[in-house]
Parts: structure tokens; sequence; C-alpha cells
């Protein structure tokens, strides 16, 4: 029996029959996958169930290793390292205090150049000036006339007074109020004069100290007028530095705010350094005085460096501290009596160091830094000579935990490869 969908025409006309498969082969396509499945979780949960269990140790927790030193106690010379441009104490602009025609310039008046107090720099052309102090002699011998004329009437009037014997004569009989008119005269024509021979000597520019020329802004022939600048001079005997100072250096070099060096409480000693010509160069000063109130905008002290006769005796070699040189700073400071000293690398943040104990544990400390470098800090509180200070790198760092000493040239007490023998710190 066939049916109508187990039937199919061909193109040629003949009739095929094609039979639908049956429900079992149908079925199998899906069972077999299933069991294929099904087979193999089963194995990898009976691989799971028999394979052999690991083995299990409780071991104890191993030591760090950690490098140490021992803390050495020594006395300790700490210095600031600051830096700032030399200027000279003194810088004036040089002035005409007159007015007039340049007549003469000093031929060491150029920038650059050097001088002598007393020196004559300039000169501008007087003869207004001497004309002045020839009209005010003038005056003054013409006062001097009057006074003398009215000293003799005076005189005679005094005689005939007496000669006609009625008593006490007047002032005004005497003729004492035109001898004071006189005199008052002679006063006014002398100062006439000194002013005049003041305006006539100040033609005449002369050095005020010993110095250098820095500028110069006049020519010979040009004309001035009373107060104008023809440059700027500067003395040579003293050179400053003005140095800012932090709370940290003013502390290190045991200054205080308004400090002002005298012959009990000297200054402390500070070496100047910088390359002139491409030559190190070094000098010497001290620091003077501090300044008395902060700087509203950096919030530091100044402190100023003095040296003396920077372009003689101060010299370094002959070579000078030259104005207008940016030199380096090494103040010396404070002595620390009673300090520690250890490496830098065994200090942890900004006060922490970690100690190794003797049973081979770890102990962070709290100390109190008094100074520090790259290379060394000193500390003064919370750390004993001869306890050992750990310098290597931790991490996960605990109070108590296990360590081990991996020191490789640790011999005795106190004494360790890489322990500190420098005498000074700074910053």
């Amino acid at each position: 029996m066939t049916y109508p969908e187990d039937i199919k025409s061909s193109q040629n006309g003949e009739t095929s029959v094609r039979r639908k498969p049956g429900l079992l082969r149908r079925s199998l396509k899906f069972i077999l996958p299933l069991l294929v499945l099904l087979g193999a979780l089963v194995g990898v949960m009976m691989m799971g169930m028999f394979k052999p269990k690991p083995e299990t140790k409780d071991e104890p927790p191993r030591s760090t290793p950690v490098v140490t030193v021992y803390a050495q106690a020594r006395p300790v010379a700490l210095y600031v390292n600051s830096q700032g441009e030399v200027r000279p104490r003194t810088g004036i602009d040089f002035a005409a205090q007159v007015g007039g025609r340049v007549n003469w310039l000093a031929p060491g008046f150029l920038e650059g150049g050097r001088f002598r107090r007393g020196d004559v720099l300039m000169r501008l052309e007087s003869a207004e000036y001497d004309l002045r102090v020839t009209q005010a002699e003038a005056n003054v011998a013409q006062a001097q006339t009057v006074l003398t004329r009215e000293i003799s009437e005076s005189d005679i009037a005094r005689r005939d007074w007496e000669d006609l014997g009625q008593g006490e004569a007047s002032p005004l009989t005497l003729r004492k109020p035109q001898m004071a008119e006189a005199k008052a005269r002679i006063a006014a024509a002398q100062a006439a004069l000194g002013e005049a021979k003041l305006q006539q000597s100040r033609t005449v520019l002369r050095a005020p100290f010993d110095g250098r020329v820095s500028e110069r802004l006049v020519s010979t022939g040009d004309t001035l007028s009373p107060g104008q600048n023809i440059g700027r001079i500067f003395a040579v005997d003293v050179a400053e530095i003005r140095l800012p100072l932090t709370d940290t250096d003013m502390s290190r070099l045991g200054l205080g705010i308004g400090f002002i060096a005298s012959k009990s409480q000297p200054g402390p000693k500070a070496e100047l350094s910088a390359v002139v010509a491409g030559v190190p160069r070094i000098w010497h000063g001290r620091i003077t005085r501090t300044s008395s109130s902060y700087d509203p905008t950096t919030r530091v002290l100044f402190g100023y460096v003095q040296v003396d006769d920077p372009y003689g005796k101060g010299a370094d070699n002959g070579v000078p501290l030259a104005a207008g040189l940016f030199v380096s700073v090494k103040i010396a400071g404070r002595q620390v009596e009673n300090s520690i000293v250890v490496p830098r690398t065994a200090l942890r943040g900004t006060d922490i160091v970690y100690i190794a104990n003797s049973d081979n544990t770890l102990s962070l400390r709290t100390v109190n830094v008094a100074s520090s470098t790259r290379e060394m800090v000193v500390i003064t509180d919370g750390l004993s000579s001869g306890e050992r200070v750990i310098t290597s790198p931790i991490r996960g760092v605990a109070e108590g935990m296990k360590i081990e000493i991996a020191n490789f040239h640790d011999t005795s007490e106190g004494t360790e490869a890489g322990e500190p023998n420098d005498r000074e710190m700074g910053p």
C-alpha cells in the first residue's frame, strides 16, 4: 500500500515510489549523541573520584632576609647649602648736584673702571659759579665797610654825649641798632658767599668711597641739569650674598629671627664657590645678620653672608668675588654632640626606622631626625648606639614579623661594611 506522499512524478511521466524512514531510525539520531555526552560525563566523574589526593604539609612561615647596620653615636657638625647672587653692600646712582656742561671726565670713569676715595671723576664748566663767588665776596666786603662806618659813627656819638654830660645816652643815640643791622648784613653776605663757594665746589665730582664703575651715562660736552644721574658706582669694601633660609636651615645653623653678629657671637662661617673662566674658585665669609621678618611671597627668612675686601684680601688667588656672580654657599651649622648616625636608606618616611631585634624579629621605631642627606641621617632621639637598623627594602612590614639577617660583611658590633664615617651633615 502506498501513500500519496510516497508518490512522486518524474519528468518522463513515470512514477517512482520513496518510502519514509522508520521511527527507530529517526530516534537514533537524537539518542546516540546524548549517550556519548552522558558517557563522557560519567568518565570525568570517575576519574575525579579515583585520582590520588595531594599530600599536605604544615610549613612554618619563612623569615624575610634583611640587611642591617649598627647605629653609631658620635658628634656631628651640621651645615646648610644655599645659593645666591653677590651684591655690593653700597651701590649708588652717581648724580650731579648742580647743572652745567661736562668739561672733563676721568680716564677711569668707564664701565669696569676703578677709583679711590676722593678721586675726581668729572668736572663741570665752572665760569658761572666762579662769577657768583666773586659777587658774593664783593657783597661781604661792602657789608664790612658799612659795619666799620657804623662803628666809627657810634664812637663819635658816644664822645659827643659824654661832652654834653646829660646822663646816660640811649641806644639809638649811640647807633647800636644801625651796628646790629650792619652785622646782620655781613652774616647774610657771608652766607651767600658760602653758598656760592659750595655750588662752585660741586662742579667737581669726587668719589665718595673706594669702588668700581658699573655704568656711565654721560660724555664730555653733555649739559646736565641739577640732580641728573651720570652713572652708577659701588663700593668694594664689603660684598654680600642674600640667602633664603627655611625653618629647618635656621635650626641647623642655630640662628634666630633678627640675628646680628657681634664680637661675642660671630655669625656662622660660610664657604662660597663658583666656576670663573672654567676654574673652580672659593671665597670665605660669615653670616652677619638675618631678616627681622619672613618674606610674604616665599615664606622664607633671608640671611646675609658678608665677605670683606672681595677685590683685595678676600679674593681667591687674585680672582675677586665680583658683583653679580651667582655662587653656591655652604654654611657651617651647630654641633650636635649626642647624636646617632645611620645610612639614609634606614629612614622610612620622615621619622620611622626598622629595628632588627636579637630574637630575629622586626620592630618599628619613631625617631627624631635632626638632619638628613642623600647618604646619612642624624637622629637625636628614639634610637640608641649599637642597635641594628634595617637598610634593605621590605614589603608587608608588620610589628614582630620574623626576619633573617643576611649581611655579607658583619664582623663585630659597632663595625660593619657601609658604616657611616662622614664628620659632617647637611641638607
